[in-house]
């Protein structure tokens, strides 16, 4: 098969092709761009693979950088672009499920694509456009089926994360899982365990964020890989109903929103822990937990100018997309509303600070200056006082008087 057009990303990375041509080695686009471009699918990373082992690849051009070199990969800085270039590699016994234990460079570009995960994964393009299938990928394709290269019993047995992978590009690309690949993903679920819970987290967040985020979490489910999984084990019957209480075509609109409705779904109450426990970052967790709180104060009451003021928009919409997901009253307008009644957004938008107050009324640092700054705050947003410098020093003027 040969592309009738070349995609744009690949037509820029050509010189960097033909300079290894013209230096007598081998290479070719390879991996998940070329499956997206067969799929008319927006194309991210153009990687490339060549029969130029590492040092061969730095000595065909002047800017380069070994961000992983021991494995092969050499990152090339041409025509204003960032190209990874690896070096056509197989590898020897996996010893943790997740890495081998050595990497052996290779001249062979079928050895190269034999190593990969799934026969759609496997394709690489060569300059000219001719696409090189030595899997049946191509067929794969067609048929909207997701099939490990060779052996699927090898492939997960080696790196157990492919298990995650499959039930992710299930959920990214709709395509069903064919039955000796699911059954060896299903026979090989206790492995997850041993892959380490950040790159876990990051296919099961690609997961929940993509367009067939259900069908990814039937998969999950139907392999019992939930049972492998941080605080997720025992919770099949909850994670069901998570989806069913989701329109059909409701799609999460960020990380966080998918990440605080799943947790809400499994009823779990210790939202840190459970989130530590997925090893997310101190940033996920403040927005996750967030999200959850105005979740919560939503199902018993309307928004508040102090809430918005409090949680801020974005997350206030996010809150709302939930509710109009599972069919619940929405308040997109009271949010523009309350939102257009702020006379602040954030505390730095006061016209005063803790070094006016203390200049005007001879107050040192401490408590008492942080409660009056408090008070200020709370005062403005309940309109109250305004964002005015008169308007702040009277009410300070005030308080100061009542002590």
């Amino acid at each position: 098969m040969k592309l009738k057009k070349m995609p744009s990303e690949f037509q820029k990375a050509l010189p960097v092709l033909k300079k290894l041509h013209d230096a007598d080695y081998e290479a070719y686009f390879v991996g998940g761009s070329v499956r997206d471009s067969l799929l008319n699918r927006q194309i991210h990373d153009v990687d490339i693979a060549t029969s130029a082992y590492p040092e061969e690849t730095k000595h065909v051009f002047h800017r380069t950088v070994d961000i992983g070199i021991e494995h092969g990969t050499v990152l090339v800085l041409e025509n204003s672009g960032e190209y990874e270039i690896t070096t056509f590699r197989t590898e020897d016994v996996y010893v943790d499920y997740r890495r081998p234990s050595k990497v052996l460079f290779v001249r062979s570009l079928e050895e190269d694509l034999k190593r990969r995960d799934f026969t759609v994964n496997a394709f690489a393009l060569a300059h000219d456009g001719t696409v090189i299938d030595k899997f049946s990928g191509l067929s794969d394709l067609d048929n909207h089926l997701l099939r490990a290269v060779g052996n699927p019993e090898e492939r997960f047995t080696e790196d157990a994360l492919r298990i995650m992978r499959g039930f992710r590009f299930s959920a990214s690309l709709n395509f069903d899982i064919e039955k000796l690949t699911f059954k060896a993903m299903t026979e090989n679920a206790d492995l997850l365990e041993k892959i380490s819970i950040e790159r876990t987290f990051i296919e099961l967040d690609k997961l929940l964020t993509a367009p067939y985020w259900k069908k990814g979490i039937s998969y999950l489910l139907e392999a019992k890989a939930n049972q492998f999984l941080p605080y997720l084990v025992g919770k099949k019957a909850f994670l069901s109903e998570m989806m069913t209480n989701l329109a059909p075509d409701f799609l999460f609109s960020s990380s966080f929103q998918a990440w605080a409705f799943l947790i809400i779904s499994i009823k779990q109450k210790e939202v840190k822990s459970f989130l530590r426990s997925w090893k997310t970052s101190n940033d996920f967790q403040k927005m996750v937990s967030q999200l959850i709180k105005l979740y919560e104060i939503r199902e018993h009451r309307s928004l508040q100018l102090k809430d918005l003021y409090q949680f801020g928009k974005a997350l206030a919409y996010s809150v709302e997309e939930l509710r109009l997901g599972q069919g619940k009253a929405v308040q997109f307008d009271r949010i523009d509303y309350l939102d257009d009644q702020l006379d602040i957004h954030h505390k730095h938008d006061i016209v005063v600070n803790g070094g006016d107050l203390m200049k005007a009324f001879k107050l040192k640092p401490g408590p008492k200056l942080g409660q009056l700054l408090k008070q200020v705050e709370e005062g403005i947003v309940s309109k109250e006082i305004k964002n005015t410098k008169e308007s702040i020093f009277a009410f300070v003027t005030e308080e100061l008087k009542c002590e």
